[in-house]
């Protein structure tokens, strides 16, 4: 849990879902249409097969879609990283402590490889699934990775439903969102909302952030779940909300589909997650800092320090420079940087265009491998 502010709280745990109402699924009634002349039997016998309802979207998904228990055992002072859920605590009396916290997966290929938050598994000593038809799998971790707060499990299973995969990138805002996971333990629930917008940055929830903002309810147990569109493919994973009273309050976010899929196969294939890093910390300029800070560059990332003989220092940046362009990458925000620099991977020459002060500097920096964020 992140404290934003005195009583606004960034929830980054057991959390997803979606805003609005719960989706309801409307069946057409059996029987023949009604007519003035036939009493039909109530109200329910006017619907029909063609009122809208999204049940064929949701069966595409829900299958796939997991109820993730991760235990911990505690044998000395408490561990604050898992997050734990209410009436989830057992052990008998006297035994090493353990508690067990609740969050959602996604089944991502048929032989057992599951995706969710790295959040929802951390510093767990076991971990099980429990799929929508009520199959248990006992789960192994293959890997996380902390800058986009997702990991991979592995069950020992053949056969298994997959999510299918929808486009992130051609989201719009005001598209159908519906998130599908396990809110409080109730068992697997749909709900429905939209997109509210795309690519939300520098909220401070993990180090690479390109949100999907959506009014879909998001509540504890629903972390690490599908965020899906009107196709019933998914388009994120359902990560953090931002509330005041510690539940729901339609703000929420999604790892968009298009990173969290290229995380996956990492993490499938390596155990980790590579990226670039040259040693850099700053802020995306606004007009507003631009003017406080009598900026020449009306976009771009203002540095604020360098790690000494990091790849920006050995590059000649300095506090006060403002990096416009990477390679033939316009660079407007942090995240843009971060993007850049990390997807180049490590040992990578990048040339980068800098303002300092009303002068125009070409500079080249190698990127090093970017080190874990600190826990």
């Amino acid at each position: 849990m992140i404290q934003t502010g005195p009583t606004t709280l960034l929830i980054a745990a057991l959390i997803g879902g979606a805003a609005g109402s719960a989706l309801t699924l409307l069946l057409a009634p059996p029987g023949s249409d009604p007519s003035p002349h036939h009493d039909t039997g109530g109200a329910a016998a006017h619907l029909r097969d063609d009122m809208p309802s999204f049940a064929r979207a949701v069966s595409r998904v829900a299958p796939a879609v997991v109820s993730i228990f991760a235990t911990q055992t505690e044998h000395g002072p408490p561990r604050p990283t898992l997050p734990t859920y209410p009436g989830l605590h057992h052990g008998p009396p006297g035994a090493a402590a353990s508690r067990t916290g609740l969050g959602s997966g996604v089944i991502l290929s048929p032989d057992g490889f599951i995706l969710t938050n790295r959040h929802v598994v951390q510093n767990a000593d076991r971990i099980r699934a429990v799929l929508a038809d009520g199959r248990s799998l006992e789960l192994a971790l293959v890997g996380v990775d902390a800058d986009t707060d997702l990991a991979v499990l592995k069950a020992d299973a053949q056969g298994l439903p997959v999510a299918p995969i929808g486009n992130s990138r051609s989201l719009r805002v005001g598209d159908l969102a519906l998130a599908i996971g396990n809110p409080f333990g109730v068992g697997q629930t749909v709900t429905m909302g939209i997109v509210g917008a795309t690519g939300r940055g520098e909220l401070g929830i993990t180090d690479i952030e390109s949100f999907i903002q959506t009014d879909a309810a998001i509540n504890p147990g629903n972390s690490g779940g599908a965020l899906a569109n009107a196709q019933g493919e998914l388009i994120g994973i359902n990560t953090a909300i931002f509330t005041e009273t510690g539940t729901a309050q339609g703000i929420g976010f999604a790892i968009p589909s298009e990173i969290a899929i290229d995380v996956a196969h990492a993490l499938a294939s390596q155990g980790q997650v590579t990226r670039g890093w040259i040693g850099l910390s700053g802020r995306s300029v606004t007009p507003e800092l631009a003017e406080s800070f009598g900026l020449r560059a009306g976009h771009g990332v203002l540095v604020a320090s360098t790690l000494r003989d990091g790849p920006a220092a050995q590059a000649g940046l300095r506090p006060g420079d403002v990096v416009t362009r990477i390679d033939d990458r316009d660079v407007a925000t942090v995240q843009d940087l971060l993007d850049a620099v990390a997807g180049a991977g490590p040992h990578a020459a990048l040339s980068l265009e800098v303002w300092r002060g009303s002068e125009r500097i070409f500079t080249r920096a190698t990127t090093d491998t970017r080190p874990p964020p600190a826990e």
